[in-house]
């Protein structure tokens, strides 16, 4: 057997006015986790797209176990033995788990010279895979009855399922809680055993230092280098990420807050089994984190509060007047926007520009004669939006899926700041972005509560949590089971003490 199991060799690829990827080489052996790190935007994804047969190399060469191949989309990626766990879900929501499983690869038997799927297999090759990676779904449940992170835990078992000698994992860890996480890392260890090759992208850097056997960094679309991660501290990788050294992840945030913008008094969802009475209060000028473990219906609760869920009573108050916000379009027009955490499922607009991402939420403010839409004051508005969030584009026209998932997360966060709102919801606002983005991200959330809005930002990274919140409420099974207003008591073990509250 070769060295390098996968090797990749002069990559190159460009987009419309962007060259996303210069003359990259990546060398992954056997049996080991090669983590691939870099900011959003260095190319990382499309690195992998592009190893996987979704994207089509303008240059570069692909070699397996030292054999030059050509791989032209994935199903020739996935018959040659590479597998990929993607960042961006995209589930089929009403079929089951194992139809999800097995998408496009279902099991059949022939009844005379018809094809049938055999559903019996596909029903007991899921639940052997299942078991295997030990995770405990119902393989005849529907997807829609899982989390975002559950469902990320299915597509965790696909890749495995299909006996892959190499395994992409993209981020995979963004929905997952910590037991779900610790699960992960033992069947990575056990593939690891077995001889598979795996790369690792990730920004969390404890996950890497944990997991990984060798770092390789992207910067701007270019092979920084490779090193053993043992010899790589933490700020060491941060610097060549970022090409700077990168000092006060969380920037200092001094509260000084003001009346009440919103109160909830004892909201109730529409299902039983969801969030109840639920009552909290929001500052002018503050920072409210809101923590609990995956389950806790912090999610559930805020989407109700936006009009995307049903609230069977409660009562809702912005300025200390009640509200009705039974639709999306009623909570922004009483002032609230929502960061949902699915960026994919609801949050981008994926067949559309940059500049109708961020201003479909400005579009009814900007008319002329009352039906023509204003198009210099709203390139106007993107322009500044693109700039001031360093979104790396190469104009407001580029079609948002092209970005990367950091540069499409700062373009949702640009349409809500277009937008002006008193309370803004962030649900899980810097899942899967780098430290470097992650830092502007802070600095823009600091910059919004000096000007007196109110934020609250679901979190379930702990440090994110407790370095960014003024205030955090904590939830656990649908309840509201704590509040600490300390900053002496702002720690993992009295969060965690709440979030564990049955």
């Amino acid at each position: 057997m070769a060295e390098y199991y996968l090797e990749l060799k002069g990559v190159s690829k460009s987009f419309p006015g962007v060259k996303a990827l210069d003359n990259v080489s990546l060398s992954v052996r056997p049996g080991t986790v090669h983590a691939l790190m870099g900011e959003n935007g260095a190319g990382k994804s499309t690195l992998m797209k592009c190893l996987f047969g979704i994207y089509k190399m303008d240059a570069g060469e692909v070699y397996i176990n030292g054999e030059k191949v050509n791989i032209n989309n994935p199903d020739e990626a996935m018959k040659m033995g590479i597998a990929m766990v993607h960042q961006e879900l995209q589930p089929v929501l009403p079929r089951s788990v194992a139809e999800n499983m097995y998408l496009g690869r279902f099991p059949t038997h022939n009844y005379g010279p018809l094809k049938v799927i055999d559903h019996k297999k596909m029903y007991e090759d899921t639940a052997y895979w299942l078991k295997e990676v030990g995770m405990d779904f119902d393989p005849k449940a529907p997807l829609s009855d899982l989390s975002i992170g559950q469902m990320q835990s299915i597509e965790i078992a696909k890749a495995v399922s299909h006996e892959a000698k190499v395994i992409i994992f993209d981020e995979p860890t963004s929905s997952l809680s910590d037991k779900e996480v610790e699960v992960l890392f033992r069947i990575m260890n056990d593939l690891r055993d077995k001889g598979v090759a795996m790369i690792y992208i990730s920004h969390k850097m404890d996950e890497i230092k944990r997991i990984s056997d060798d770092i390789t960094i992207m910067r701007d679309g270019t092979y920084v280098g490779t090193w053993p991660a043992a010899e790589m501290t933490t700020d060491q990788i941060i610097a060549k990420m970022v090409g700077r050294e990168l000092t006060n992840v969380y920037p200092p945030h001094p509260c000084t807050p003001g009346d009440v913008i919103l109160e909830t008094k004892n909201v109730c969802s529409i299902h039983e089994k969801s969030f109840q009475d639920c009552s909290f209060k929001i500052r002018k000028g503050e920072i409210v984190g809101f923590g609990g473990l995956v389950g806790a219906q912090r999610t559930e609760l805020m989407e109700a509060i936006f009009g995307m869920r049903g609230i069977q009573s409660g009562e809702i108050y912005v300025h200390g007047k009640k509200v009705d916000t039974k639709t999306p379009r009623k909570a922004m027009n009483a002032g609230i926007g929502l960061i949902t955490e699915d960026r994919r499922g609801n949050g981008i607009l994926g067949c559309l520009s940059i500049k109708d991402n961020t201003g479909i939420s400005i579009y009814d403010k900007h008319l002329k004669a009352g039906f023509v839409l204003d198009h210099p004051t709203i390139d106007k508005i993107v322009d500044e939006s693109i700039k001031k969030l360093s979104i790396k584009t190469p104009n407001a026209q580029e079609h948002i899926a092209n970005l990367s998932g950091g540069n499409q997360q700062k373009v949702i966060i640009a349409r809500w700041l277009a937008n002006d709102p008193d309370v803004l919801i962030m649900d899980e606002p810097t899942r899967g972005i780098d430290v470097g983005a992650k830092h502007e991200i802070y600095e823009i959330m600091v910059e919004l509560q000096k000007q007196g809005k109110a934020i609250i930002m679901i979190s379930s990274e702990m440090a994110e949590l407790l370095g960014m919140s003024d205030r955090i409420y904590v939830m656990c099974n649908g309840h509201i089971r704590g509040e600490i207003t300390d900053p002496a008591e702002m720690t993992q073990e009295k969060v965690m003490s709440y979030a564990t509250m049955f």
